[in-house]
C-alpha cells in the first residue's frame, strides 16, 4: 500500500525566533509523517540582512561588519536557545566558520559569489530545524537543494525538471526513513554555480521539489491561513476561502498577491499533487485548498493590491504595423515569463503601456532592449495596482459597477479586463490604496450596506432617541435589509466617537467618561472619513443655530442629514436653498420631515400634494404643542412660570422655553410649511407677538427661571382681561 506523503514549508515568518521554531517542530510532530519532506526560507528577516551585508560591501566596510555581527548574533541566539550539548557545539563550530568565511570577502563580487552569499539562510535553517527535531524525537536530516535542483540564471530561473529528476530521486533515497530538511529559494546551474530562483522563491521550490519527489500534498505553513477575500490586516470582515479554484489561484498569484507566488502554481497545475496553505501561528484557524478544476464562478472572490508599481510605455512610429508589434511584443514577454500585470492599448497614439512589479520591470526592460524591440521605450514610476479577482468577474454586471463606482475618484492610468474574464484590474496614480481595498470589498461582498449614524444632541429628544434605537435596531435592519451603527454621539461640548460602533443603552453611564472636546469640525471630519461603512447619516435632534451653520459642510462631506433642527429650514431663503442644493448636488438626503408636526409626515403629505399638482389654499392647526398645552392647564390657579417648569422638565418644550414662548418656535414651522407648500417667504414675513417680558429675553435659562415671576405677572394680567 502507497504511503501518504506531504512536504511542508515554511516561510520566514514563521522562523523568526526560537518559539516560532518550537512552533513548527509541533506541527511537524502532529502533522506530518515519518517520511515527509520539510522546505525552509531563512530565519526571519535573514535574506534582508545579507543583502545589506553585500550592498555596504561595495560602499563601506565597517557597515558590512556591523551586518554581519548582528547576523551572526542572530544566528547564535538562536542555536543557544534551542539546542543542547554536542549538536549545539557542532552547528556553532560550524557556523562560526561560515561567518568567518563571509567576513573575508571583499569588494566586487561577481553575481555567482552574491548568490552564494544570499543563499546562507536557508541552509543555516535547515541544520537548525533538522537538529532540533532530532533533539526532540523526530529524526531529520539536513539536505541543501543545490544537490539536485538544476537552473541557469536568468529574470526568472525556472528549474529543469529533467535534468533535477534523478537526482532527487537518489537524494532521497539516501534518507528514505526520516524526514528531510530542505532549502528553499536556490539551485544550481551547470558550473556548479548558486541559481537564487527569486524573492520568494523558496514557495516555487517547494512546489517543485513536491513534484519532482511525486508527494501527495504540498502545505504552504504562513502566517496567515490561507487566502482572504482581501488581506485582513486591511479589512477587519475580510473571509478565508476554504476553497479555491487553480485558475482563480493562478491568476491571483500572477497579480503578485503575497500569499501566492506566481511561479508556485506551476508544478501543481503539472502535477497530481494537491496544495494546501495554512497558518504556522493557529494551525487550526482553518486553510485553503487549491482545487484542481477550472473555476465555473459568477464574480470576483478576492480584492488585492499592490502599492509599488511601475509602467514600462512603447511608442510604436506611426508608419509600423501597431496590432502586428503589439502582438508580437506581448507574445514575446509572456514566453520569457516576463507578462505585464495588466496593460492598455491605444491604437490611435500607437501605444502599449505595462503594469509590472518593481522586481519585474527591470528583466521586462532588459528584454524589450535585447530584441531591439522599434519603439520609444520609457519607464515610468509611481503607481499602485487594485484587483478583483474570480472567475467571471469581467461577465457579472454588479461586480464590475461596484469596481468603477469605487474608483470614480481615483486617479486611475487605465483599467484592464483580463482576456481569461479572471480578473478586473485599474492601475492607478500612486495613493494609499487600503481605503479603496475597503470600499470595494464592502460594496462587491457585504450582504448588508452599512450606515454609520451620528447623534447630535443628547437631551430629552436625543435620550428619548437612544432608547428607541436600541430597541428596534434590529427590527429596523431587519426590515431595511441594512445594518445600522451609532458611531458617535455629539453635543455643544464635548463628543464621543468610535467607528466600531457605540452601545446606545450606554451612552447616559459612559459619555462622560469617553467624550473629548468638540473643537469644531472634528467629528464631521471623522465621520466623512469613515472607512468600512458604505453611507454616513448625521442626526440632528438639536434646536443647535451653530450647528444648523454647519450643515453646507455636512454636505460637502458626503454624509446624509436628518433634521429635526429647524433653524435651517426657517433661515434666510438664500441659505436654505443653498443646503437643498449642497445635498442634491452630491445625491445626498436632507430629510427634516420631524420638523413640524412631531415626527407626523405632515412635510411629505404637503409635498405629495403639490407633486400632484394640487393648489395648497390653506393651512391651518395647533403650530405649538407646548403652547397648546400651557394655555389649557393655566387657569391662574398655578403661576404660568411654574407650568412652563413642568413642560420643560418633562420635555414637551424646545431646550430653551422661550423659543416655544417668544413665538419663534412657530414661526419656524409656518416658515417650513409654507415652503413646502410652493411659497417663497423669508421669516420676517411671519409676524408673532412675544410673550417673553424683555427683561428675560437675554438671560440664560437657569437665569430665566429664576425670574419668571415677571412671566407669571404678566399672564395673569392677559388672563384677568
Amino acid at each position: 500500500m502507497a504511503t501518504f506523503r506531504q512536504l511542508h514549508k515554511f516561510g520566514g515568518s514563521s522562523l523568526a525566533d526560537p518559539e516560532c521554531y518550537l512552533r513548527v517542530v509541533n506541527i511537524l510532530r502532529e502533522y506530518s509523517s515519518a517520511t515527509d519532506l520539510v522546505v525552509v526560507s531563512a530565519a526571519g528577516k535573514t535574506t534582508n540582512r545579507l543583502i545589506e551585508f553585500v550592498e555596504a560591501l561595495d560602499k563601506d566596510g565597517r557597515i558590512a561588519h556591523e551586518c554581519l555581527q548582528t547576523l551572526r548574533q542572530f544566528q547564535l541566539e538562536l542555536i543557544e536557545a534551542l539546542l543542547e550539548g554536542e549538536p549545539a557545539e557542532q552547528l556553532t563550530a560550524t557556523i562560526q566558520q561560515e561567518f568567518t568565511a563571509l567576513g573575508e570577502l571583499t569588494a566586487p563580487l561577481s553575481e555567482a559569489q552574491k548568490a552564494q552569499v544570499l543563499g546562507h539562510g536557508e541552509v543555516w535553517s535547515s541544520r537548525l530545524l533538522a537538529a532540533l527535531l532530532c533533539q526532540h524525537d523526530l529524526q531529520a536530516v539536513a539536505q541543501d537543494a543545490r544537490a539536485f535542483l538544476r537552473a541557469e540564471v536568468g529574470a526568472q530561473p525556472e528549474v529543469d525538471r529533467a535534468r533535477s529528476y534523478p537526482l532527487i530521486k537518489e537524494a532521497l533515497a539516501q534518507h528514505a526513513h526520516c524526514r528531510v530538511v530542505i532549502t528553499g529559494f536556490m539551485a544550481q546551474n551547470t558550473e556548479g554555480e548558486t541559481v537564487l530562483l527569486g524573492r520568494n522563491g523558496s514557495d516555487y521550490s517547494a512546489t517543485v521539489i513536491g513534484a519532482l519527489a511525486e508527494v501527495d500534498r504540498v502545505t504552504i505553513w504562513s502566517d496567515v491561513a490561507g487566502v482572504y477575500s482581501a488581506d485582513p490586516r486591511l479589512v477587519s470582515d475580510a473571509c478565508l476561502l476554504p476553497l479555491l479554484r487553480l485558475d482563480e489561484a493562478s491568476e491571483l498569484a500572477r497579480l503578485a498577491a503575497p500569499v501566492l507566488h506566481s511561479r508556485t502554481l506551476q508544478p501543481v497545475a503539472q502535477s497530481a499533487m494537491d496544495l494546501s496553505l495554512r497558518c504556522s501561528y493557529q494551525p487550526e484557524s482553518g486553510s485553503t485548498q487549491i482545487e484542481r478544476v477550472l473555476a465555473s464562478g459568477r464574480g470576483a472572490k478576492i480584492i488585492t493590491s499592490l502599492d509599488e508599481v511601475l509602467i514600462v510605455q512603447l511608442t510604436f512610429g506611426h508608419g509600423h504595423d501597431f496590432d502586428r508589434l503589439e502582438s508580437e511584443v506581448l507574445e514575446g514577454l509572456k514566453r520569457a515569463q516576463l507578462e505585464p500585470l495588466a496593460y492598455e492599448l491605444e491604437p490611435d497614439q500607437h501605444c502599449l503601456r505595462l503594469a509590472y512589479t518593481e522586481e519585474i520591470a527591470g528583466g521586462a526592460l532588459e528584454y524589450l532592449q535585447d530584441h531591439a524591440i522599434e519603439a520609444e521605450i520609457k519607464l515610468k514610476e509611481g503607481f499602485s495596482l487594485i484587483a478583483a479577482v474570480g472567475a467571471g468577474v469581467t461577465k457579472n454586471p454588479n461586480h464590475c459597477y461596484g469596481f468603477y463606482q469605487q474608483l470614480k475618484s481615483s486617479s486611475v492610468e487605465f483599467i484592464s479586463e483580463a482576456n481569461s474574464g479572471l480578473s478586473l484590474v485599474a492601475v492607478i496614480r500612486k495613493s494609499e490604496t487600503s481605503s479603496l481595498v475597503k470600499g470595494i470589498h464592502s460594496q462587491l461582498f457585504q450582504a448588508q450596506k452599512r450606515v454609520a449614524i451620528a447623534l447630535c444632541g443628547k437631551g430629552n429628544i436625543g435620550s428619548s432617541w437612544l432608547s428607541l434605537f436600541a430597541e428596534q435596531k434590529a427590527e429596523l435592519e431587519k426590515r431595511r435589509g441594512m445594518n445600522f451603527e451609532l458611531v458617535a454621539v455629539v453635543d455643544s461640548q464635548t463628543y464621543w466617537f468610535d467607528d466600531q460602533g457605540i452601545d446606545a443603552i450606554s451612552v447616559g453611564e459612559r459619555f462622560d467618561d469617553e467624550a473629548i472636546a468638540n473643537n469644531g469640525n472634528d467629528w464631521l471630519e471623522r465621520l466623512g472619513s469613515i472607512q468600512g461603512y458604505d453611507e454616513a447619516v448625521v442626526l440632528d435632534v438639536t434646536a443647535s443655530q451653530a450647528l444648523a451653520e454647519k450643515y453646507l459642510q455636512i454636505a460637502q462631506q458626503g454624509i446624509h442629514l436628518i433634521s429635526a433642527n429647524k433653524v435651517a429650514g426657517s433661515a434666510s431663503s438664500e441659505y436654505y436653498h443653498q443646503v437643498q442644493d449642497a445635498f442634491a448636488k452630491i445625491s445626498r438626503h436632507w430629510l427634516y420631515n420631524a420638523t413640524v408636526g412631531a415626527g407626523l409626515p405632515i412635510n411629505h403629505t404637503v409635498r405629495d400634494l403639490r407633486e400632484s399638482g394640487d393648489d395648497i389654499i390653506a393651512l391651518s392647526g395647533i403650530f405649538s404643542g407646548t403652547l397648546s398645552w400651557l394655555f389649557q392647564q393655566f387657569d391662574g390657579t398655578v403661576p404660568f412660570s411654574e407650568l412652563v417648569d413642568l413642560a420643560w422638565q418633562q420635555g414637551l418644550t424646545e431646550p430653551d422655553p422661550r423659543a416655544d414662548l417668544d413665538g419663534s418656535d412657530v414661526m419656524r414651522k409656518l416658515v417650513i410649511l409654507a415652503r413646502e407648500s410652493g411659497l417663497d417667504i423669508e421669516p420676517e414675513n411671519v409676524k408673532v407677538e412675544s410673550l417673553v417680558p424683555e427683561e428675560l429675553q437675554d438671560l440664560s435659562v437657569d437665569d430665566f427661571f429664576d425670574k419668571a415671576s415677571v412671566l407669571s405677572e404678566e399672564l395673569a394680567e392677559r388672563l384677568k382681561k
